[in-house]
């Protein structure tokens, strides 16, 4: 093998290297891009009422499970997807099932919501921490105050 065909090799096998980095790194960017978090915001329904809504999300490679909180009620997520920038979610609405379909746009969640015969806009954003952990936080001054007069 002359000089050049060897130069031309390693470029080949660098190049190649390169883009099978390239290709990995893209999956990880995209298993990284989880919707897991609370939301909070609002739906409408065909009568125009506005119904407050919190949306705790888990999200495991894109299969998500997790809660609804609403107005109307609470009602568990039952199925959900990420592919992309699109979350489908699938919801018990009381014996019947709903369909919540929405575009994430930075830490927004805008969509649109189905049960029944009813119908309408959703508008959600997510929140910076949940209940849950900010009574973690709340919780951990005291105890360390009463570890310490000890």
């Amino acid at each position: 093998m002359s000089r050049l065909e060897r130069i031309s090799l390693f470029c080949m096998l660098c190049f190649f290297s390169t883009l099978l980095v390239a290709q990995q790194h893209g999956v990880a960017a995209d298993s990284g891009d989880s919707v897991a978090g609370r939301y909070e915001g609002t739906a409408t329904n065909k009568a125009g009422e506005v119904i407050t809504v919190t949306l705790d999300l888990k999200d495991a490679d894109g299969v998500l499970s997790g809660n609804i909180s609403s107005s109307h009620g609470d009602f568990p997520i039952v199925s959900g997807s990420r592919q992309g920038d699109k979350v489908t979610i699938t919801f018990d609405a009381g014996g019947d099932t709903g369909t919540i379909s929405l575009k994430r746009t930075g830490d927004k969640l805008v969509g649109s919501f189905s049960a029944g015969d009813d119908d309408g806009p959703v508008d959600l954003k997510k929140t910076v921490a949940s209940r849950s952990s900010t009574a973690v936080r709340a919780q951990n001054p005291a105890s360390r105050e009463s570890s310490n007069s000890h």
